[in-house]
């Protein structure tokens, strides 16, 4: 059953208030599609990359992604709650490493407000410029782009990805403090949340690029919120894509569970344990102008936005099977796609896994 009006102008208020949005500004639930071994940017055809990833989006979703595809026009449905978006998302997956070694897949759970959504998935945000940068560019058919470096392990490294975090809860509600752009050094009550930007400039001709970076960037200087400019190479404003994903930590919080050495235990599926190689993906697959419309009407407001709608018990319906066929819930020896040695050595690359599937 759809909100009221009121109670969905009240929460609309409060997401405004807590999280700091402006208008012509959209949030909305994605529940999970699936969690594979699959990323069609970095690893095109091939079933069984490097690492484990968690999708959400349209259920076109597959190991090519051939841009000259339309995932509006092949999905079938959408994990999403904006149910003209059919583009995907995607991100590593965190795991638990225990005293003995083994790993545990860390589930994911719904922020505030989206706590129905199926196996948590990610909240997505498009947001403008909060200062005054002209028209907001939507994206076009073809369009990919990637943010954060797997390979990153230095803060230097990271630097140039703006905004990718981590936050300790403290309490479902928390969002803005106990921020850090490593994963959390003590036990977090209610959960760890990790956000991730995308750049906010394109060059305004290319779809992509060869390592899904180089069309798009952020401002030489300072943070586009602050006013920074998009740099002449790529002048064209277009929409800040923000991915949030809340891990249900709780299960792990036992001091008892944690490293001997005061450690933090959690790591991502590249074999990251420190957190600033912490990463997403996105391919754009908005239906028709729906996306352009949203960034152009200034009363657009998270739901209040005059698109078309669907409940999230609906969009938990939209699934896909895994094409890898492996265990990722239980306790694992390494992690899915890395080797014991890969493990230890904390790689963390987007290397093709030796033993794969080309998809025909």
């Amino acid at each position: 059953m759809k909100a009221s009006k009121p109670l969905a102008a009240t929460i609309s208020s409060l997401w405004l208030v807590t999280l700091g949005l402006c208008l012509n500004a959209l949030k909305m639930s994605c529940s999970q599609l699936v969690v594979d071994r699959v990323d069609p940017l970095v690893n095109p055809g091939i079933i069984g990359s490097a690492h484990l990833h968690q999708i959400v989006g349209g259920d076109s979703f597959n190991a090519t992604m051939d841009p000259s595809d339309d995932p509006a026009e092949r999905s079938t449905c959408t994990t999403c709650t904006f149910a003209d978006d059919f583009s995907n998302y995607w991100t590593a997956v965190m795991f638990f490493r225990a005293r003995n070694g083994t790993y545990k897949r860390v589930r994911q759970q719904g922020v505030i407000f989206h706590e129905d959504a199926r196996e948590g998935g990610i909240t997505v945000y498009y947001l403008p410029p909060e200062a005054d940068h002209g028209r907001v560019t939507a994206f076009k058919k073809g369009f990919r782009m990637r943010t954060g470096d797997p390979g990153a392990r230095t803060a230097e490294e990271a630097a140039r990805f703006q905004h990718i975090d981590y936050t300790c809860l403290w309490d479902v509600g928390e969002r803005f403090s106990n921020r850090s752009v490593t994963f959390p050094r003590d036990p977090c009550p209610a959960g760890i949340i990790t956000t991730l930007y995308f750049p906010p400039c394109w060059d305004g001709i290319h779809l992509d690029s060869s390592d899904h970076y180089g069309h798009v960037s952020w401002p030489l200087q300072g943070e586009i919120d602050k006013g920074a400019p998009c740099p002449e190479t790529h002048p064209v404003v277009i929409p800040r894509v923000v991915l949030e994903i809340q891990w249900d930590t709780r299960e792990f919080n036992d001091p008892d569970l944690w490293p001997e050495d005061g450690s933090q235990p959690f790591v991502w599926s590249f074999g990251d344990d420190v957190g600033y190689g912490s990463h997403g993906d996105y391919v754009f697959g908005w239906r028709g102008d729906a996306l352009q419309r949203a960034m152009d009407d200034v009363e657009c407001s998270n739901l209040l936005c005059g698109l078309p709608q669907q409940e999230i018990s609906e969009a938990n319906k939209c699934m896909k099977d895994r094409m890898v066929p492996e265990d990722i819930d239980g306790w694992l020896e390494t992690l899915p796609g890395l080797t014991s040695e890969d493990n230890s050595e904390q790689e963390g690359d987007d290397s093709p896994p030796q033993c794969h599937m080309k998809r025909r």
